[in-house]
């Protein structure tokens, strides 16, 4: 695993759901700060235009940013983190709230996968990452729900082990919702992909 940034942004948050490794850099995106705090951590960096916070927080390293841009601030808060060399970013406070807010991170994280990265995006009893061209192994409880999506025009090659219902090289479309609700059949599962982008959900 590489450098890991852990992300604190002003949606709902729902406690830490992996403990912030040593080292990791800390980034809180303008209201994410009071959440970020509230776990016991001190941000490394804190970015925002703040109209989410309503004031300028005081901050070891601030980055104000103006109301009118053309990224959100957790987008800016990941770019920071790329900057900086991290691989795996961890999200939190990134869904609830304005549903366009959660799309907008769900596309950030797709756009991670994309370039060789990895985000997951932690919600209440749940969490996103997304796949390109390339496989994962999770972990959950037999029966735990997991769906698979496919966030680019078509995924081939697609192959589900460990899951209730598997697929072997199979084709998913973004038009299409075959990968729901499918659920774990043993402890793990490997989900891959061959080409294409996967959005994957799994409750916990």
């Amino acid at each position: 695993m590489g450098k890991v940034c852990c992300c604190f942004g002003a949606g709902e948050f729902f406690g830490l759901c992996e403990a912030v490794p040593d080292g990791a850099l800390v980034i809180a995106a303008d209201a994410g700060i009071k959440t970020a705090k509230e776990c016991g951590l001190e941000p490394d960096i804190v970015v925002g235009d703040f109209d989410s916070l309503g004031y300028i927080p005081e901050a070891s390293k601030l980055v104000k940013l103006p109301a009118e841009k053309d990224q959100t601030d957790m987008a800016e808060a990941v770019d920071i983190g790329l900057e900086r060399g991290c691989d795996e970013f961890l999200l939190y406070g990134a869904t609830g709230g304005r549903l366009d807010h959660t799309l907008a991170n769900i596309q950030l994280i797709a756009h991670l996968s994309a370039i060789g990265k990895r985000g997951f995006i932690y919600g209440n009893g749940f969490f996103l990452t997304a796949i390109t061209s390339a496989g994962i192994r999770i972990s959950g409880k037999v029966g735990d729900t997991v769906s698979v999506f496919s966030l680019t025009d078509r995924s081939d090659g697609v192959t589900l082990h460990g899951l209730k219902y598997p697929l072997e090289n199979h084709t998913l479309f973004n038009t299409a919702a075959l990968g729901v609700s499918n659920e774990f059949a043993s402890e793990s599962a490997e989900i891959s992909v061959g080409n294409g982008t996967l959005l994957i959900y799994s409750a916990f």
